[in-house]
């Protein structure tokens, strides 16, 4: 994913109130629910979810394939 777009996406979806859950789709096939805002990390352009359970998900532009909110796709791949 274009970084700027992953930025832009990833910071409206953590910051819209109230916060809604969205899922990130990783180039793996792996899919991340973000269920709450505090489960997430954002700096230095990287991004660390922790999920309830404790285990922790990595991911940046270049792994990431899509953002997705509300069931819709907000970003896929760019070239």
């Amino acid at each position: 994913m274009v970084r700027t777009t992953f930025e832009r996406i990833l910071q409206q979806l953590h910051r819209r109130a109230p916060f809604r859950p969205f899922v990130v789709e990783l180039l793996n096939g792996d899919r991340v629910e973000v269920d709450h805002p505090e489960a997430l990390i954002v700096r230095a352009r990287t991004a660390i979810f922790v999920a309830a359970d404790g285990t922790p998900t990595w991911f940046d532009h270049e792994s990431v394939n899509s953002l997705v909110a509300n069931g819709q796709k907000k970003s896929k791949k760019a070239e």
